[in-house]
Protein backbone atom coordinates (compact mmCIF):
# COMPACT_ATOMS: atom_id res chain seq x y z
CA UNK A 1 0.00 0.00 0.00
CA UNK A 2 1.23 3.14 -0.97
CA UNK A 3 1.12 6.35 1.45
CA UNK A 4 2.20 9.52 0.58
CA UNK A 5 2.20 13.12 2.80
CA UNK A 6 -0.97 14.93 1.52
CA UNK A 7 -0.16 18.63 1.81
CA UNK A 8 2.52 21.21 3.53
CA UNK A 9 6.13 21.64 2.66
CA UNK A 10 6.54 17.59 1.39
CA UNK A 11 3.65 17.23 -0.22
CA UNK A 12 3.60 14.32 -2.54
CA UNK A 13 6.69 12.52 -0.79
CA UNK A 14 5.73 8.88 -1.04
CA UNK A 15 6.71 7.43 2.26
CA UNK A 16 7.84 3.95 2.98
CA UNK A 17 5.52 1.31 5.12
CA UNK A 18 6.83 -1.13 7.55
CA UNK A 19 7.84 -4.53 6.08
CA UNK A 20 5.06 -7.44 7.47
CA UNK A 21 1.77 -6.68 9.06
CA UNK A 22 3.13 -5.45 12.65
CA UNK A 23 1.58 -1.87 11.83
CA UNK A 24 -1.22 -0.65 10.29
CA UNK A 25 -0.56 2.93 7.89
CA UNK A 26 -3.46 5.21 8.04
CA UNK A 27 -5.21 5.76 4.78
CA UNK A 28 -4.93 8.73 2.97
CA UNK A 29 -8.54 9.38 2.72
CA UNK A 30 -8.69 9.47 6.82
CA UNK A 31 -5.37 11.46 7.08
CA UNK A 32 -6.49 14.22 4.92
CA UNK A 33 -9.64 14.19 6.85
CA UNK A 34 -8.34 14.09 10.19
CA UNK A 35 -6.02 17.19 9.45
CA UNK A 36 -8.93 19.09 8.02
CA UNK A 37 -10.36 18.58 10.94
CA UNK A 38 -7.58 19.84 12.86
CA UNK A 39 -7.27 22.73 10.39
CA UNK A 40 -4.90 25.27 11.05
CA UNK A 41 -4.53 24.74 14.92
CA UNK A 42 -1.49 22.25 13.66
CA UNK A 43 0.63 25.00 13.29
CA UNK A 44 3.03 25.15 15.91
CA UNK A 45 1.52 22.58 17.67
CA UNK A 46 3.68 19.81 19.78
CA UNK A 47 2.65 16.04 18.54
CA UNK A 48 3.27 12.85 20.41
CA UNK A 49 3.09 9.67 18.13
CA UNK A 50 2.25 6.85 20.41
CA UNK A 51 2.45 3.41 18.18
CA UNK A 52 4.19 5.75 15.85
CA UNK A 53 4.08 3.12 13.35
CA UNK A 54 5.97 4.31 9.26
CA UNK A 55 5.77 7.85 11.33
CA UNK A 56 2.77 8.83 8.44
CA UNK A 57 1.19 11.03 10.79
CA UNK A 58 3.51 12.70 12.47
CA UNK A 59 4.83 13.52 9.60
CA UNK A 60 1.55 14.82 7.92
CA UNK A 61 1.66 17.34 11.31
CA UNK A 62 5.32 18.34 10.52
CA UNK A 63 4.67 18.67 7.12
CA UNK A 64 1.59 21.41 7.43
CA UNK A 65 3.51 23.22 10.32
CA UNK A 66 3.22 21.50 13.65
CA UNK A 67 6.72 22.82 15.48
CA UNK A 68 8.02 19.35 17.33
CA UNK A 69 6.86 16.07 17.23
CA UNK A 70 7.71 13.12 19.05
CA UNK A 71 7.66 9.35 17.67
CA UNK A 72 7.09 6.62 20.23
CA UNK A 73 7.56 3.08 18.81
CA UNK A 74 9.42 -0.21 19.75
CA UNK A 75 9.19 -2.30 16.95
CA UNK A 76 12.91 -1.95 15.37
CA UNK A 77 11.60 -2.31 11.70
CA UNK A 78 9.04 0.90 12.53
CA UNK A 79 12.08 2.81 13.78
CA UNK A 80 13.95 2.35 10.62
CA UNK A 81 11.24 3.26 8.63
CA UNK A 82 9.91 6.37 10.79
CA UNK A 83 14.22 7.19 10.28
CA UNK A 84 13.72 6.50 6.41
CA UNK A 85 10.45 8.63 6.07
CA UNK A 86 12.00 11.41 7.83
CA UNK A 87 15.19 11.50 5.38
CA UNK A 88 12.86 11.35 2.51
CA UNK A 89 11.06 14.46 4.12
CA UNK A 90 13.67 16.82 5.46
CA UNK A 91 11.58 16.91 8.50
CA UNK A 92 13.93 15.09 11.06
CA UNK A 93 15.36 17.77 12.33
CA UNK A 94 11.94 18.80 13.78
CA UNK A 95 11.24 14.91 15.28
CA UNK A 96 12.52 13.26 17.97
CA UNK A 97 12.58 8.81 17.61
CA UNK A 98 11.84 7.40 21.36
CA UNK A 99 12.55 3.47 20.85
CA UNK A 100 10.34 2.52 24.01
CA UNK A 101 7.15 0.83 25.07
CA UNK A 102 4.58 3.19 24.75
CA UNK A 103 2.63 2.22 28.14
CA UNK A 104 6.34 2.88 29.77
CA UNK A 105 6.41 6.15 28.52
CA UNK A 106 3.08 7.40 29.56
CA UNK A 107 3.63 6.27 33.64
CA UNK A 108 6.66 8.36 33.20
CA UNK A 109 6.35 11.83 34.84
CA UNK A 110 4.50 13.95 31.53
CA UNK A 111 7.11 17.09 30.05
CA UNK A 112 6.87 20.36 31.76
CA UNK A 113 5.55 21.74 28.50
CA UNK A 114 2.15 19.98 27.22
CA UNK A 115 1.73 18.31 23.95
CA UNK A 116 -1.08 19.88 22.19
CA UNK A 117 -2.13 16.60 20.59
CA UNK A 118 -1.78 13.28 21.57
CA UNK A 119 -2.40 10.14 19.18
CA UNK A 120 -3.15 6.65 19.75
CA UNK A 121 -2.77 3.96 16.99
CA UNK A 122 -1.64 0.74 18.71
CA UNK A 123 -1.99 -2.48 16.59
CA UNK A 124 -5.54 -4.10 15.96
CA UNK A 125 -6.98 -6.24 18.40
CA UNK A 126 -5.20 -6.16 21.40
CA UNK A 127 -7.36 -3.55 23.49
CA UNK A 128 -3.93 -1.89 24.00
CA UNK A 129 -5.96 1.69 22.79
CA UNK A 130 -8.35 1.05 25.89
CA UNK A 131 -4.85 0.02 28.20
CA UNK A 132 -3.00 3.18 26.50
CA UNK A 133 -5.94 5.74 27.42
CA UNK A 134 -6.50 4.54 30.97
CA UNK A 135 -2.65 5.18 31.57
CA UNK A 136 -3.22 8.56 29.94
CA UNK A 137 -6.32 8.92 32.63
CA UNK A 138 -4.96 8.09 35.68
CA UNK A 139 -1.61 10.42 34.76
CA UNK A 140 -3.52 13.60 34.17
CA UNK A 141 -0.54 15.65 33.93
CA UNK A 142 -0.15 14.54 30.34
CA UNK A 143 -3.80 16.12 29.38
CA UNK A 144 -4.08 19.46 30.62
CA UNK A 145 -6.72 21.48 29.45
CA UNK A 146 -6.25 22.26 25.44
CA UNK A 147 -4.43 18.71 25.04
CA UNK A 148 -6.85 16.98 22.75
CA UNK A 149 -6.30 13.14 22.34
CA UNK A 150 -6.99 11.05 19.03
CA UNK A 151 -7.37 7.70 19.03
CA UNK A 152 -7.44 5.27 15.88
CA UNK A 153 -8.59 2.05 16.10
CA UNK A 154 -11.26 -0.24 13.97
CA UNK A 155 -14.71 0.40 15.05
CA UNK A 156 -15.05 -2.90 16.37
CA UNK A 157 -12.09 -2.47 18.34
CA UNK A 158 -14.35 0.44 19.97
CA UNK A 159 -15.58 0.04 23.90
CA UNK A 160 -17.76 3.00 25.21
CA UNK A 161 -15.68 3.43 28.52
CA UNK A 162 -15.99 6.19 31.27
CA UNK A 163 -12.77 7.80 32.10
CA UNK A 164 -12.23 10.10 34.94
CA UNK A 165 -10.14 12.77 33.48
CA UNK A 166 -10.91 12.20 29.70
CA UNK A 167 -14.50 12.24 27.92
CA UNK A 168 -14.44 12.13 24.08
CA UNK A 169 -16.25 14.73 22.05
CA UNK A 170 -16.11 13.70 18.53
CA UNK A 171 -16.29 10.56 16.43
CA UNK A 172 -15.64 9.84 12.75
CA UNK A 173 -15.59 6.43 11.15
CA UNK A 174 -14.71 5.95 7.40
CA UNK A 175 -14.58 2.62 6.38
CA UNK A 176 -12.42 0.13 9.04
CA UNK A 177 -11.09 2.99 10.47
CA UNK A 178 -12.94 4.82 14.02
CA UNK A 179 -11.24 8.83 15.06
CA UNK A 180 -12.17 9.48 18.76
CA UNK A 181 -11.53 12.50 19.50
CA UNK A 182 -10.71 13.19 23.74
CA UNK A 183 -10.30 16.32 25.85
CA UNK A 184 -10.05 16.75 29.55
CA UNK A 185 -12.81 16.44 31.64
CA UNK A 186 -13.73 19.77 33.64
CA UNK A 187 -15.12 18.51 37.17
CA UNK A 188 -17.58 20.54 38.89
CA UNK A 189 -14.42 21.70 41.30
CA UNK A 190 -12.26 22.90 38.63
CA UNK A 191 -15.56 24.90 36.98
CA UNK A 192 -16.19 26.30 40.56
CA UNK A 193 -12.80 27.46 40.38
CA UNK A 194 -12.71 28.88 37.10
CA UNK A 195 -16.05 30.65 38.06
CA UNK A 196 -14.89 32.72 40.44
Amino acid sequence: MAIRVIAGSAKGRQLKVVPGNSTRPIMDRVKESLFNIIGMDIVDSTFLDLFAGTGSVSIEALSRGAKQAILVENNRNAINTIKSNLDITHLGQKATIRNADVRAFIKRPAPSTPFDYIYVAPPQYKGLWLETLNIIDSNPDWIPEGTTVIVQIDPKEYDQSVFNNLESYDERRYGGTLLIFFARKINDAEEVTQNE
